[in-house]
């Protein structure tokens, strides 16, 4: 083989490997963005996700959306409240006024917190003699 046809050689598998290093490079971001998509609903999804299923009155649906939400922003004061929420809905007295506390201890400021912290302390002191009532044991004679 002549030097003239190695070089050319030489010279067609650059270009060809120039040519292909963008092009590798444009399927891996597309691959990572298809991983990112694929990977489920963000944050925002879960609790919109869960706000819907509570106006279905889906509650353990909504209860499952927040827990995740929370579990990966133990910050979320939207996904405090709304658990909350939804717990004093399904009668779960103290998980919701230890998660109505948590979004208070967060925005102690909230004044849709605040509210739905008083309705709720309303509402338990109604159902609190309910339960115990119903709690009470069959007394026999």
């Amino acid at each position: 083989m002549r030097l003239t046809e190695v070089r050319k050689r030489a010279n067609y598998k650059a270009r060809a490997m120039s040519k292909n290093i963008p092009a590798a490079i444009t399927l891996a971001f597309l691959g990572t963005l298809l991983l990112v998509g694929c990977a489920g609903p963000g944050i925002k999804g879960q609790v919109e996700f869960g706000v819907w299923a509570a106006e279905n009155q889906l509650w353990e649906e909504a209860i499952f959306r927040w827990k995740k939400v929370l579990a990966e922003d133990p910050q979320s004061v939207a996904a405090h409240n709304n658990l909350a929420v939804a717990y004093e809905k399904k009668g779960l007295w103290e998980e919701a006024r230890k998660e109505y506390e948590a979004a208070l201890k967060l925005d102690p400021d909230n004044s849709y917190i605040v509210r739905n912290f008083r309705k709720f302390e309303e509402n338990f002191a109604v159902e609190r003699p309910k339960q115990e009532v119903k709690d009470a044991p069959d007394e026999k004679k």
